[in-house]
C-alpha cells in the first residue's frame, strides 16, 4: 500500500515486535536517505490459526478493494504463506 503497510507474522521467543518494527523503520529511513515512517504502530495479537488465515486474505485483498489493481495478483508485494 502506498501510505501504510500491513504485515503478517510470527515472532520468535527472542524477538520482540517493537524492535521488529523499530529495525525496519531504521533500515529502510537510512536507505531512502530521510524519515519516512510515523513515530508509533499499531498491533493486533491473533489467537488462531484460522484468524491467521483471515487476517491473511484481508491484507492479501487490500490493494484490490482500494483499487490499486484489478487482480490480487498483479499487486507486487501480495504473497502470504499462509494462503
Amino acid at each position: 500500500m502506498p501510505d501504510h503497510l500491513h504485515w503478517l507474522m510470527v515472532l520468535g521467543p527472542d524477538r520482540s515486535l517493537g524492535k521488529v518494527v523499530q529495525a525496519f523503520k531504521s533500515a529502510s529511513a537510512r536507505r531512502v536517505g530521510q524519515p519516512i515512517w510515523q513515530s508509533g504502530f499499531h498491533d493486533h495479537a491473533l489467537r488462531t490459526d484460522e484468524d491467521c488465515h483471515a487476517i491473511a486474505r484481508y491484507i492479501v485483498a487490500n490493494p484490490l478493494r482500494r483499487g490499486l489493481v484489478a487482480r490480487v495478483g498483479d499487486y507486487p508485494h501480495w504473497d502470504a504463506v499462509w494462503l
